[in-house]
């Protein structure tokens, strides 16, 4: 009996930070570092780094698209900079979101150029960009501000 009430009782705490719109608790500030981190090595290894040295499976795939090296050399320095971006924490915000448009640019290009193959691969990808993008909200908005003349 101790056991469920004990575990309303740490739901209840975990969730009230958010509800009183406190820093997220220690465990999704880990998670959410976690995050940028995996999905920064994969933009920038799995991802940028075969554009840009121009591996041959990457040159099929913008042959095939039509768009000439020089938009693979941008793709790859585009998706760097998202994932140098993902590591700043005050930078986390804006480059999941941009890496989200970037994404649903590679999805409609799946769709019409290369006739759907693979197509559902960015959603795979967006889905942990919107948690950075969103637990990160408060840092854009403070990028996006203003600032006052002196």
């Amino acid at each position: 009996m101790t056991n469920t009430s004990a575990g309303a009782t740490a739901t209840v705490s975990a969730t009230a930070p958010a509800a009183t719109g406190q820093r997220p608790g220690k465990a999704l500030r880990w998670t959410v570092r976690t995050l940028r981190v995996l999905l920064a090595l994969f933009f920038a290894l799995a991802s940028a780094a075969p554009k840009l040295l121009a591996v041959s499976d990457a040159t099929v795939v913008f042959d095939a698209v039509g768009a000439g090296r020089w938009f693979m050399y941008l793709t790859g320095l585009v998706e760097l900079a998202g994932a140098v971006g993902l590591l700043l924490p005050r930078l986390a915000g804006p480059a999941a979101t941009a890496l989200i448009a970037f994404l649903f640019c590679a999805f409609a290009t799946q769709l019409t150029a290369m006739h759907g193959e693979n197509a559902g691969t960015p959603f795979f990808f967006m889905a942990p960009l919107a948690v950075v993008a969103w637990t990160h909200r408060a840092e854009t908005a403070a990028l996006l501000r203003p600032r006052p003349r002196r």
